[in-house]
């Protein structure tokens, strides 16, 4: 009988111990605030991107069309409490975005009220109806919870089609007042100053959705995605920590519409309608439900090509293909639909799990040098 010996794995060095990857992860708790910083400084550029952005990144329209990226860039992280971290699939979200939407612009425009006093009442009142609503729609679970928020929405977008009180504009939109707004926030010129109101609500959103998925509450709610019985068992009660993730979820939506809704000027009423939900979905699955800069990533993705996809459809290059090609290729909801299906398929996490998929490839890339 032979004795077989089996060599032993190589030792694995920790990272503390390599030089490189101990940098690199001393400076990793930096990188948001680099990126912040980065972001912060951007409407200062002049460089000019040819096919991304149709001017130069301190253009009026190019920060614009950032500054609405980013608001829903933080609309999705904000959802994303909802959907990744505690496992509730909502399809009224858009009602909340909403009453920030026309709460604000109705008590600017209609009451006079100041700006920041009709922020502050939207906010309150924002929040406030998500509390309420949530208490009802928390009664139920499943699918049957999405129905009941969805209804809860519907009722809202039916309000406003049919210009509720008159205070709506029905499906003309209301436009916002903006001899009542500070000199800062009005006029092309002070785009700039949109687009960094923008920023902050991205970065507060962040700051706090952090914050409650790092405390003990977040670990209830991380714990009622996985197995809600389980919560119940330990004495917890899963009803009341999923209201208080409604509840939030609720007020930094309204935070958000009252942002949108300096920054588009106005108030509409697509942004009541259930696709727009549907559209926070697909921005949190295409970042990556559940992580910190998956959703935040996916929505100004999404955003970013919502928009910039219109342009493309009508553009010379898309109009000289084929009738097969250039019909589709028009359609902006087209190309998102193939978009978000080939980043289902190749990377289920989401755009947050790319690093992980792609870093085993480049690995074994330089060892086969």
């Amino acid at each position: 009988m032979t004795n077989s010996v089996v060599d032993a794995p190589p030792a694995q060095v920790p990272d503390e111990l390599t030089p490189g990857r101990s940098r690199w992860h001393g400076l990793r708790p930096y990188l948001p605030l680099v990126a912040l910083a980065v972001a912060a400084v951007l409407p200062y550029s002049t460089l000019n991107l040819p096919g991304i952005f149709e001017g130069p990144l301190n253009s009026p329209g190019t920060l614009q069309l950032l500054a609405i990226c980013l608001v829903f860039g933080g609309l999705a992280a904000g959802y994303d409490l909802l959907f990744g971290r505690t496992g509730m699939l909502s399809f009224g979200h858009a009602l909340y975005f909403a009453a920030g939407v026309y709460g604000t612009d109705i008590l600017v425009t209609k009451a006079g009220l100041p700006l920041w006093q009709a922020a502050v009442l939207t906010v309150i009142g924002g929040t406030t109806l998500a509390a309420l609503l949530g208490a009802v729609a928390l009664r139920t679970v499943g699918i049957a919870f999405a129905m009941v928020t969805l209804a809860f929405a519907q009722v809202g977008a039916i309000l406003v089609a049919r210009d509720f009180g008159g205070l709506t504009g029905g499906e003309e939109g209301l436009p916002l007042d903006v001899s009542g707004l500070p000199a800062a926030l009005v006029g092309v010129t002070n785009t700039v100053n949109l687009y960094w109101l923008a920023l902050a609500y991205l970065a507060i959103v962040v700051l706090v959705v952090h914050r409650v998925s790092a405390s003990p509450t977040g670990r209830v709610l991380a714990g009622l995605r996985d197995d809600e019985r389980r919560i119940g068992v330990l004495g917890l009660d899963p009803y009341r920590f999923k209201l208080v993730a409604f509840t939030l979820a609720g007020g930094l939506a309204s935070a958000g519409g009252v942002v949108y809704v300096l920054i588009v000027g106005g108030a509409s009423p697509h942004i009541t309608s259930s696709e727009l939900t549907l559209s926070l979905l697909v921005m949190v699955v295409l970042g990556g439900p559940g992580t910190r800069w998956g959703p935040v990533l996916g929505g100004v993705l999404y955003m970013y090509l919502d928009h910039r996809l219109t342009a493309f459809g009508s553009s010379d290059a898309v109009n000289s293909l084929p009738a097969f090609l250039s019909h589709p290729l028009s359609q902006p909801l087209f190309v998102l639909g193939t978009v978000f299906i080939l980043a289902v398929y190749f990377f289920p996490g989401g755009l947050a799990s790319l690093r992980s998929r792609v870093t085993p490839v480049l690995t074994a890339l330089r060892r086969s040098r």
